[in-house]
């Protein structure tokens, strides 16, 4: 009995003091990386100009992976590609036209039902998705390179 008593008191003294040099270490979250640089990687095949990406409602940790692989604006008018997430709805957004604008989703079901998503990109059971409805590149005279092909939907 005293033998686990002093391996939960040590056990507790360890992590105890283990705690405090936490600071030291940024916050990181591979997810949101990734979703970086897929986003990303999708903005540079779609748009053949610079590119300015607007994610309303941007968190600080979103910001700083965002911001390593592509160009952030702080409002939709100076913005040609839109990400919106948490169930944000397009017509709050933009004061003017979004015609100009590729504007892609985090839920699936929204691509579906509003003709203005060019596609989704979310995450299914721990895996990242994207999927791109075929009559909407088509209209927006988009080609995709050869990597994305597999993503087309035709519905």
């Amino acid at each position: 009995m005293k033998l686990l008593l002093l391996f939960i008191f040590f056990y507790n003294l360890c992590f105890s003091y283990s705690n405090q040099y936490t600071y030291l270490v940024d916050n990181y979250d591979k997810e949101i990386e990734i979703e970086a640089k897929i986003i990303s990687n999708i903005a540079k095949s779609s748009i053949k100009d610079e590119i300015k990406l607007y994610i309303p409602n941007i968190s600080n940790l979103e910001r700083n992976a965002y911001s390593k692989f592509i160009n952030l604006v702080d409002n939709c008018e100076d913005a040609n590609f839109i990400f919106l997430k948490k169930d944000m709805k397009i017509n709050s957004l933009c004061k003017n036209d979004n015609s100009n604008k590729l504007i892609f989703t985090d839920n699936y079901e929204k691509l579906l039902n509003d003709n203005r998503y060019l596609g989704a990109f979310f995450w299914n059971k721990s895996r990242p998705n994207i999927t791109f409805v075929k009559n909407r590149l088509e209209n927006k005279k988009i080609k995709l390179s050869l990597d994305y092909e597999k993503f087309i939907e035709d519905f």
